[in-house]
């Protein structure tokens, strides 16, 4: 295939080796470009990503950024490197193109894409409208910040092939030319401030780069009861962009929202209902939302409305989203290790009506934990804090409900099983990242359900 922009011969250097910078080096240098990665973290700890690049014949740097990385046309920035690092800012200063993974990546692309973002329900959304596609035949690839990198299946895909992406605002800081076919935006709360200088509308501004590259022929779908989505949303978008909107609030002119009981669809304004409500496998409000979003996703690229009912009834979800693990002694433990900020954890407390112990903290990201306070205090019978944060989530919780602190997660899960009781939930739902004792969430995750399946009845 052709890329739309010139890749053979040009200079390319990578910062970040993780999965989506070797995957970029990979896709890079099989299309004729000169490329350089360079990575902050030590060598030997780096498992086998030195001998990988060495296959690939692409020369690197360990242990940090040299000026050797400027000494490039194109710098490829990966998700986990702030734009702040000196290796980026004086990239910028030199006038080299600065571009994210997901942008580079996109240039490959030989069919539409459909891109999801929003500060909760990335994954889920993502993973129901892959499913939704592949129980359509029709032929996709779901990448992106669910876990597999863009970079790593594009080169796979056939013409026309769908790619459905989850894209975080990270990925979206350095796009330039990039054009999803349908753009999903869930919400937009407070998170990762810590990367963009505690501004909330630095954050947004970010969010709304998914949409600025469509054109006619493309659709936007947003949440018509997110306040913020709204304003992110109007008099941002092209006029030439179908947008579709979803909620659970009211009937919209053009969307999706509930009627009668039923997910119900309003394209051309003829309303249709597509499943009851309460035959959507996953539950909560916040996975309505979800539900709603993926459906406006699979019907803007044709997916039938018997197909779309069917995916709706089978879809189990995804891994470390309020993930059931196990009942022991009449308490279910439930994974929830990808809330990694408050208004996930509010949305999972809002998912059970039995009593919680909650397992918070973790690396904090600039949290304020005021928006708990209701739902703690309604459904929350303990909390555990757990990591770097666990000195800020006591002092947030502090006579609030009762509250342990624990040193590590073995201790935390063993604590919160001597406090719950019959019929009880024992839910990890951090609020934080899970950088302090951990690699990312879905370690933390594995950890917490190991444990978890370890305990004797």
């Amino acid at each position: 295939m052709i890329p739309s922009v010139r890749v053979a011969g040009r200079r390319f250097s990578i910062l970040g080796g993780a999965r989506s910078g070797l995957a970029a080096a990979a896709l890079l240098k099989s299309a004729g470009a000169e490329v350089f990665l360079s990575e902050k973290g030590v060598a030997a700890a780096l498992g086998s990503l030195p001998a990988e690049l060495e296959r690939l014949g692409v020369p690197a740097e360990f242990g940090g950024h040299t000026a050797r990385v400027t000494e490039a046309d194109v710098l490829v920035v990966s998700p986990g490197v702030p734009s702040t690092v000196p290796a980026v800012k004086d990239a910028l200063a030199r006038g080299i193109d600065v571009v994210s993974e997901l942008e580079m990546a996109s240039w490959f692309c030989p069919g539409p894409i459909v891109a999801i973002t929003g500060t909760n329900g990335k994954t889920t959304t993502t993973a129901l409208a892959g499913r939704i596609f592949q129980d359509a035949k029709i032929r996709s690839v779901v990448a992106g910040n669910i876990g597999t990198a863009f970079s790593q299946v594009v080169a796979e895909m056939t013409e026309g092939a769908v790619a459905v992406l989850e894209v975080s605002s990270f990925q979206l800081d350095h796009i330039k030319t990039f054009r999803p076919r349908v753009s999903v935006l869930l919400n937009i709360t407070p998170d990762h401030l810590d990367r963009y200088d505690r501004r909330f509308e630095l954050y947004v501004a970010s969010k709304q780069r998914v949409f600025e590259h469509q054109g006619m022929g493309d659709t936007l779908i947003y949440n018509a009861d997110d306040p913020a989505t709204c304003t992110a949303v109007e008099g941002k978008v092209s006029a030439d962009v179908r947008r579709l909107a979803f909620s659970r609030a009211g009937r919209v002119k053009a969307g999706a929202f509930v009627q009668d009981g039923a997910l119900t669809v309003a394209l051309e304004g003829t309303p249709s209902a597509v499943i009851p409500v309460s035959d959507i496998s996953i539950r909560g409000a916040h996975n309505l939302d979800n539900a709603m979003a993926a459906t406006l996703a699979g019907r803007a690229m044709g997916v039938p409305t018997a197909s779309l009912r069917a995916t709706l009834k089978n879809f189990k979800g995804v891994e470390h989203r309020l993930e059931f693990v196990r009942e022991l002694d009449g308490v279910s433990y439930v994974n929830d290790s990808k809330a990694t900020n408050v208004d996930a954890v509010w949305y999972a407390l809002q998912s059970f009506t039995s009593p919680i112990v909650v397992l918070v903290g973790g690396r904090d990201k600039g949290n304020d934990y005021g928006r708990l306070m209701e739902p703690v205090k309604k459904h929350v019978r303990a909390i555990v804090a757990i990591g770097e944060s666990a000195g800020t989530v006591r002092a947030a919780f502090t006579g609030v409900v009762p509250l342990t602190v624990a040193g590590s997660m073995e201790e935390a899960v063993h604590a919160a099983r001597g406090i719950a009781q019959r019929g009880d939930v024992v839910l990890l739902s951090p609020a934080c990242a899970s950088f302090d004792w951990f690699q990312n969430y879905e370690h933390r995750g594995r950890v917490f359900k190991e444990i978890v399946m370890g305990m004797n009845a």
